[in-house]
């Protein structure tokens, strides 16, 4: 007699051009997961193609199920006040709407799509947070980078740099974040605040701070910071920012990033999808990290330094 399983949300936002990358993803998730579990996956889209769909739903089977949800209608009401820069479209901002999408939820786990899931992912999920209103790993671009450190503390307003959340690997708190007003708060804040360095994340962060429970570093390695993590205590490894194992060859840890395309029927697309990006383009996403520097340096000579006697 089989057993009733709990079930975990968790949840995808992407557009069409990330189909054969959350499939990587999703395939490494299913893989490594507790099958104790029901996993219960909602990708967040607004134009994913048909075929697509049917594509990414042959990953189910008795403990998995995934569910496109297209959230065109959702952000529209805001679309002339979402602010996107690079590669970034508006899906997101989707992770800060959950709250109020799925009242029937009281914790869900959001992921970024450029993600190798290496733990059981049931174990992030069961992370206690008490009373929080998420839960996530310092950003590793932040703890490294002094121009970062002082845009996190002077214009996003968090006590300390180390507090400084990744939002690529969050756990929600949905029923405290509607008690907290969240969407309302967010809504507002858009209208009247821009951050423009890591616009959602940043927004996150400002909403959320000083009621973060921050998780092991474990949870969200990121490969061009951070190298010193032992291959058997990494959980996952996220690509993040434009250090993709899929544009460029010689990325850390891009060895487990390619062990599982090569089990999805998207590995061919991916290899032409690696070596036909250009040397110009290379080029761009390197001078983008430039960019992202100077424009947060801008940003910090805009901040008054208020906390230093605080500290």
């Amino acid at each position: 007699m089989n057993k009733e399983l709990k079930e975990i949300p968790i949840f995808f936002a992407i557009d069409d051009q990330y189909i054969p990358f959350l499939a990587v993803a999703l395939k490494s998730l299913i893989e490594n997961a507790n099958k104790d579990y029901k996993y219960l996956i909602k990708v967040l889209h607004t134009n994913v193609q048909e075929e697509h769909m049917k594509q990414i739903k042959k990953y189910e089977d008795e403990n998995v199920n995934i569910e496109f949800v297209d959230l065109s209608y959702y952000i529209e009401k805001v679309q002339d006040k979402l602010y996107t820069r690079d590669y970034y479209t508006n899906t997101t901002y989707f992770r800060l709407f959950l709250p109020d999408l799925y009242p029937q939820y009281d914790k869900v786990l959001y992921l970024d799509s450029d993600i190798i899931v290496v733990g059981d992912i049931s174990e992030l999920y069961n992370t206690d947070m008490g009373t929080n209103l998420v839960a996530a790993a310092p950003d590793d671009i932040i703890q490294y980078n002094k121009v970062f450190q002082d845009y996190a503390e002077l214009v996003v307003g968090v006590a300390k740099y180390q507090h400084y959340f990744n939002a690529g690997v969050l756990l929600m708190n949905l029923d405290e974040l509607r008690k907290f007003k969240f969407e309302e708060k967010f809504l507002y804040l858009l209208s009247t605040v821009k951050f423009s360095v890591a616009q959602d994340q940043d927004y996150l962060n400002r909403l959320c701070k000083g009621r973060v429970t921050l998780i092991s570093h474990d949870w969200d390695v990121m490969p061009y910071v951070n190298n010193e993590t032992k291959p058997e205590d990494i959980k996952l490894i996220h690509y993040n920012f434009a250090y993709k194992p899929w544009h460029f060859e010689d990325v850390t840890y891009h060895e487990y990033f390619w062990k599982y395309a090569e089990k999805t029927e998207f590995y061919d697309e991916i290899l032409r999808i690696r070596d036909s990006y250009t040397e110009e383009q290379k080029f761009k996403d390197r001078e983008a990290e430039k960019g992202l520097v100077e424009l947060a340096t801008k940003e910090n000579a805009c901040a008054g330094d208020d906390r230093i006697n605080r500290r």
